[in-house]
């Protein structure tokens, strides 16, 4: 048996890597019950269907579902848990990059001919597989939300053991979204198999970490990019992956994601065709945005200049964190070209957006 996982975090706190928060370590004593209830699973059976045979946790559920405001350390707990969850059968996977491959693979089960195509797609998820971590579970697309409670029953009738982060409580789950009532007996099937644990921690520490520190670097160079990777190391651990967030049969690509943080430039966003729906997924599905490379813009990069104002607008409005390089301050990024006279609220955002309590509100509404 392995070291508890409340013994290891006391070590990362002794040793300065992590700062003692009650709540946090409260929450793990969930997850350190659930560790030590896997190494009491049987290893998988053999045949075509023995996967999709009941077996449950050995009394309790079938794993757990961390709820809480954003920064609050539910991606750092679930990423503990993981790495000493005590089986090579598992994963940790972004809910939302997960339902893109599941769609996916939806689309070619489709093309066999088969009746229900949830339960090949379920069958191969499933194989040899008995923990599945999810950062960040949240529906926003009704396609997802038609299709995740049987999936999830499929999952769960497997034997798969998941548990997941979220910034909401599963009620508040695909909240006011379309045909929801189509939706609710999946969330009803979240509560009788998970236990929902909400993660009270006193601080946001992504919004402690910035607090009264510089978010807007310029003029472009070498220092402006060193202090950049100074704070996305910091914020992240060094951890990241890709997210492609599809909308509308289009991909806006995050090279650089993790817990709710993206890192992009400003090519990789105001340089592509993206319209306002791009940017109000991409505020869907991050919390702080750090954005490298914005150049001083004139007439000849008119559709650029256009994209970032409704990129800003968007942050802006969604409350999401931003960080950035830029050529140079606000005010002087776009001072001719259509537009310019309107560039001048851009500016008094990013502005205002550089205050060391900015976006500290969305825990407050709920997001």
């Amino acid at each position: 048996m392995g070291q508890h996982l409340q013994a290891i975090y006391d070590t990362r706190v002794a040793e300065g890597l992590l700062r003692p928060d009650p709540a946090q370590r409260a929450a793990l004593l969930r997850l350190e019950d659930l560790r030590a209830r896997l190494e009491t699973l049987p290893k998988p059976k053999t045949g075509l269907f023995a996967r999709f045979r009941k077996a449950e946790l050995p009394e309790g559920k079938q794993g757990l579902y961390l709820w809480g405001g954003v920064g609050r350390g539910k991606s750092m707990l679930m990423d503990l848990f993981f790495q000493h969850a005590p089986t090579v059968e598992k994963r940790r996977v972004h809910f939302h990059a997960f339902m893109q491959e599941v769609q996916a693979a939806l689309h070619e089960a489709r093309k066999t001919g088969v009746d229900d195509a949830i339960k090949p797609v379920a069958e191969g998820i499933a194989k040899n597989l008995k923990l599945l971590c999810f950062d960040e579970m949240q529906i926003t697309d009704i396609a997802d939300a038609m299709i995740v409670g049987r999936l999830f029953e499929k999952l769960f009738a497997a034997g798969v053991v998941i548990v997941t982060t979220s910034n909401r409580h599963p009620k508040d789950l695909y909240k006011d979204g379309l045909n929801r009532q189509l939706f609710l007996p999946f969330i009803a099937l979240l509560e009788d198999r998970l236990e929902v644990d909400q993660l009270e921690a006193m601080t946001d520490y992504r919004q402690d970490r910035l607090s009264g520190a510089p978010v807007y670097f310029s003029p472009l160079g070498s220092a402006a990019t060193e202090r950049i990777n100074e704070i996305w190391r910091d914020l992240t651990g060094g951890r990241e992956e890709e997210l492609c967030l599809e909308v509308k049969g289009r991909e806006v690509h995050l090279p650089r994601y993790w817990a709710g943080m993206a890192r992009a430039s400003f090519w990789d966003l105001c340089g592509r065709p993206l319209g306002p729906a791009d940017y109000l997924a991409l505020v869907g599905a991050v919390k702080l945005l750090v954005l490298e490379g914005i150049p001083r813009l004139d007439v000849t990069k008119f559709n650029e200049a256009k994209r970032f104002v409704t990129l800003i607008d968007a942050l802006y409005e969604g409350q999401v964190r931003l960080i950035c390089t830029a050529e140079d301050v606000p005010e002087r990024l776009y001072l001719e070209g259509a537009g310019s006279f309107e560039f001048e609220r851009t500016a008094s955002r990013l502005r205002e957006m550089q205050g060391a309590d900015w976006g500290a509100g969305r825990d407050a509404l709920g997001e």
